[in-house]
């Protein structure tokens, strides 16, 4: 079965513009600190640079997180069951999903992604892949819920967040969007889904460091990408030249920072907004909060969602964990 062309989501404005994107660049380039939310590095020049990073030698999460699903398929399917509608939230290129799909035998597969182009480009590679599989692409911004296809809402559920992506945003941001993919997935309606994670693990920060500021700079094309996202999107003036790409570990937060730092005093344009910066400042672009049992086990449980497996690659570098939605309870 062939996938479908999907669902678009995404708030334009009459002139083809993301409102949501621009209303996030706007508000945060006039911050002290200024910032970018990471999400919007993924439109499709981005997107196809992320994938270049997952095959980096310095890059281990994918290599690892691939060795987790590839191993551990059949306690997936005894755990998980069969004929669940799986939902991946920023499904991408889809590399990791035909490890899981192999192994639980769905019912159906609904890819989310805000890249509509790179979206449905992947779900009709997978669904020639899986040609049984009912495929059904949604493009919409999943840090909110989403309203799924018909075809799947009578299905139970199975969230696939691969990747460590949940460590990109801070705990608070974190928290509201597992609470938000556990209404996605119906938890509000009386179902019980269940949702499979990736989340990388604390480790030494010249590992992680080399991980985010590769020797090749593809990890820094990628960082520089969203400003000529904006310079193309959003009528930007930003000199591309002016900036570069900045890499550390703050400790204190248990995370990689990335950062856009300014080579030179510049001035430019953004939807006819005047912005200034100094030599040295930096505009913050993506965090990768990484975790332990522990603090990876309280968050889940503060988004609503019960830790039931983990799993760990064999150089413990990375876990992939199953969880089930928390049933209310009044009491503690």
């Amino acid at each position: 079965m062939k996938a479908n062309r999907g669902i678009a989501l995404v708030d334009l404005d009459e002139d083809g513009v993301d409102r949501a994107f621009r209303a996030d660049v706007l508000t945060g380039l006039r911050q002290q600190q200024k910032a970018i939310p990471a999400r919007w590095f993924y439109d499709e020049a981005g997107s196809q640079l992320f994938e270049a990073i997952t095959e980096l030698e310095e890059y281990y999460p994918t290599r690892a997180e691939t060795e987790i699903l590839r191993a551990r398929g059949s306690e997936f399917a005894a755990l998980i069951g069969s004929g669940r509608a799986v939902i991946e939230f920023g499904s991408g290129s889809s590399v990791k999903t035909p490890l899981l799909l192999e192994c639980i035998a769905p019912g159906a597969y609904v890819p989310l992604d805000i890249s509509g182009d790179f979206l449905r480009e992947s779900a009709a590679a997978l669904a020639a892949k899986f040609p049984g599989l009912p495929v059904h692409p949604v493009e919409a911004d999943f840090m909110r819920r989403v309203a799924l296809p018909q075809e799947v809402t009578a299905l139970p559920k199975l969230g696939f967040f691969p990747g460590s992506t949940i460590g990109n945003m801070v705990p608070r941001t974190a928290v509201d969007l597992l609470r938000s993919m556990r209404a996605t997935l119906g938890a509000d309606e009386g179902d019980c889904p269940m949702l499979l994670i990736g989340m990388d693990l604390v480790k030494e920060p010249a590992v992680l460091e080399a991980a985010y500021d590769d020797a090749q700079g593809v990890t820094a094309e990628f960082n520089l990408n969203v400003l000529a996202r904006i310079n193309r999107e959003l009528g930007g003036t930003i000199p591309l030249d002016a900036f570069e790409h900045v890499a550390i570990w703050n400790d204190d937060f248990a995370r990689i920072e990335m950062h856009l730092r300014a080579l030179r005093a510049v001035t430019f344009e953004i939807s006819g907004r005047s912005f200034a910066m100094q030599e040295g400042e930096t505009i913050h672009t993506e965090n990768s909060h990484k975790f332990t049992h522990r603090s990876a086990n309280m968050l889940l449980q503060a988004g609503g969602w019960t830790p039931v497996q983990r799993w760990l690659d064999s150089e413990e570098r990375f876990s992939v964990i199953l969880a089930r939605a928390t049933e209310h309870r009044d009491a503690p």
